[in-house]
């Protein structure tokens, strides 16, 4: 119902087929992504550092296919799009490195390849392994959370600023993220990255909750 109603509200279409949603996270309250692209007839590129929570997901039949290479991914969303086919890849890998790559992808083609958009790591709990940094591999960040979490926090801001460079770049052209009310943008902004509304205080982001504004 979120995707639905994202692609009814924002793109004003009831046929997801063609379209694209890129976001992040397959683990326990995230895992169910795949399977809703799917359902909505959409491409659903999920990004997931944790292998063994992508391997969860695929052996239960809710991510179609796996990768850990961009170029694949990036082909197989090309390919998916193109010939309006539904599509769950769970791209093995940061999701920041995937948002950068659709900028690199925008600004070298022109081509815009996402529609919708949003992000569903732990980023309630940002400094304690909800959410890791794209400077490291999902080993080294373990390794790094346990002997200096100060530093840890410091790549962990960082890479949020990166993330959210990424989205505002590709918002800009067209694409429509949310909030999906993981603290996400409230992090971001701790951080800070831009996500501040143009002209309204600073309790007002300039992506909305799908809370009010797609489930509402």
């Amino acid at each position: 119902l979120t995707v639905l109603n994202a692609g009814r509200r924002y793109l004003k279409v009831e046929d997801l087929s063609g379209k694209v949603f890129v976001t992040s996270g397959l683990g326990g309250m995230s895992g169910a992504q795949a399977k809703a692209a799917v359902i909505a007839g959409c491409v659903g590129i999920i990004a997931e550092v944790d292998e063994a929570a992508l391997l969860k997901r695929y052996k239960q039949g809710w991510l179609m296919e796996i990768s850990n290479n961009l170029d694949h991914c990036i082909a197989r969303l090309r390919d998916a799009r193109k010939n309006k086919i539904a599509l769950s890849l769970g791209y093995h890998g940061n999701v920041v490195d995937l948002w950068e790559r659709l900028v690199y992808e925008l600004d070298t083609t022109g081509e815009l390849l996402v529609d919708l958009g949003s992000d569903q790591t732990s980023c309630h709990n940002p400094f304690s392994g909800g959410y890791y940094p794209v400077q490291l591999s999902f080993e080294e960040a373990k390794q790094l959370l346990s002997t200096s979490p100060g530093k840890f926090r410091t790549l962990v801001q960082e890479s949020l600023r990166r993330q959210v460079a990424a989205i505002n770049r590709l918002a800009d052209k067209g694409m429509f993220f949310w909030d999906y009310g993981n603290a996400f943008l409230l992090e971001a902004q701790r951080a800070g990255a831009d996500v501040e509304k143009r002209g309204a205080n600073k309790t007002e982001f300039r992506y909305p909750s799908y809370v009010q504004h797609i489930m509402g």
